[in-house]
């Protein structure tokens, strides 16, 4: 087990962090708070999906989660249509439109991380994302637990995976 000076200088990187997150939302599209960009970031993930699902993967209530579909189903952005299984249900599925957003959203994260690792040399960002893949596996993160497995840092940063997640 580490020592309690390890753990505190965790803690201060952890309130550090705040800093990255502000910059990857400053580089969002006006229209696409960092919340619509999650919703947008999952359904290109894993495809299709029923609110309670993205819910989940969110780890937000349905009430944060409709008001985050409803934004980008405005903008045309997602479609939803009823669940063949249960038709009190939506199933939502992303537009060619909102493939578009996601890919846009993939370039600029791509691009501001590129810039500002590009002292970092390619095992110290897979490290970087194995390190984060597993402290976010420690508190029981269901979006870790549905994560595809450790791409290569270039791919894993162009497969639309934007890293503006809540």
């Amino acid at each position: 087990m580490a020592e309690k000076a390890q753990y505190e200088e965790l803690i201060r990187q952890f309130s550090a962090f705040g800093a990255v997150k502000r910059e990857l939302g400053r580089i969002l599209p006006a229209d696409c708070p960092g919340g619509s960009a999650a919703v947008l970031t999952l359904l290109g993930r894993h495809g299709d999906m029923r609110m309670s699902k993205l819910a989940e993967l969110l780890a937000v209530d349905m009430s944060v989660t409709s008001r985050h579909v409803a934004h980008i189903a405005e903008r045309g952005w997602i479609e939803r249509s009823p669940d063949p299984a249960d038709k009190r249900s939506r199933i939502l599925r992303l537009t060619a439109a909102g493939q578009d957003v996601l890919d846009d959203l993939s370039e600029r994260t791509t691009q501001l991380l590129a810039h500002r690792l590009s002292d970092w040399t390619d095992e110290e960002v897979g490290q970087l994302t194995r390190l984060m893949t597993r402290l976010r596996a420690s508190f029981d993160d269901c979006r870790a637990a549905h994560a595809r497995p450790a791409a290569p840092p270039a791919v894993a940063q162009t497969t639309r995976t934007p890293a503006i997640t809540t």
